[in-house]
């Protein structure tokens, strides 16, 4: 197995935190340059095994008329809920309906290999488990977030397509210095966004549909913004990496999204270095408010 010159590959912290990355990045020389290595399924304890399955318990029985029916029509397509999934049985099903495939990586990883393994149709999954203590909340995520949150609307084509196409965009935005605005269009659709059905809003972000307390909060409740999804008004706007979010995005279908986030975006980093960034919170006039 390859491995980065010098040693085992560097772990990476994304904002501000005063703990160190919980993902082992050294597995004894299986961790590969692009950040993916074997999952580690001997190491699952029966305890760990219990924890995954308490989880996808808890949250699947919350998501009917939260989550959107794409991914709640998916969701059984992860296979087996008592125990952690292997990575190789979902691939099965998985290329099979999208050519995606997950891979298994220690934690977090650098962007340029992150976007590299998208543009591939590769989705890199954290394999470690939390903790008991932290069955409600997780500062990073781990393999149920990976798997239960961002997993199934892989096996749909058109958000398939979308993000092999956020990879091959990130690979752009990295060479042109605009990450950062790049990252928030992800937070605010793949891990934090809403969707406009027939029956009304519902969650497709991975962090939300993961989310015992959010999911309910971010489709429900009175007290965030929801606005139409727009470009630049989201590559604009700070987000919160500690709490429930202030604003959410929404789209109407997944092809809107497709369609909106096609054409090069390099005008629009040009026009964003001459634009103030927002606050979370921020409320413009232009912006087209959804009620609940």
């Amino acid at each position: 197995m390859a491995e980065v010159a010098g040693g085992a590959p560097e772990p990476v912290v994304y904002g501000q935190s005063d703990r160190p990355p919980r993902g082992d990045y050294s597995r004894g020389g299986q961790v590969r340059a692009d950040y993916t290595c074997p999952q580690n399924y001997a190491a699952y304890t029966a305890a760990d095994h219990d924890i995954y399955h308490r989880l996808y318990q808890r949250q699947s029985a919350l998501v009917p008329g939260l989550a959107c029916d794409e991914f709640i029509a998916a969701l059984p397509l992860l296979g087996a809920k008592e125990r952690i999934p292997r990575f190789e049985e979902i691939n099965e099903r998985l290329y099979k309906a999208t050519r995606w495939e997950i891979v298994a990586v220690p934690g977090l990883i650098p962007e340029v290999p992150f976007f590299t393994l998208l543009a591939n149709r590769k989705f890199p999954v954290t394999d470690w488990l939390r903790t008991p203590a932290e069955f409600d909340y997780i500062v990073e995520p781990d393999v149920f977030h990976d798997l239960f949150g961002h997993v199934p609307l892989l096996f749909n084509p058109v958000f398939a397509d979308h993000m092999q196409a956020y990879g091959a965009g990130g690979l752009k935005a990295h060479a042109l210095g605009a990450c950062e605005q790049l990252s928030r269009l992800y937070w605010y659709t793949v891990e934090f966004g809403l969707i406009r059905q027939a029956n009304g809003l519902r969650a497709y972000g991975a962090g939300i549909l993961s989310s015992s307390g959010e999911l309910a909060y971010a489709v429900q409740s009175p007290e965030p913004q929801r606005i139409a999804l727009n470009l630049l008004r989201t590559m604009r706007t700070r987000y919160k990496i500690d709490s429930y979010q202030q604003t959410y995005f929404v789209i109407d279908s997944f092809q809107q999204l497709f369609d909106m986030t096609a054409p090069d975006f390099t005008p629009l980093y040009a026009q964003l270095k001459t634009l103030p960034e927002l606050a979370a919170n921020a409320l413009l006039a232009e912006d087209a408010v959804i009620q609940r």
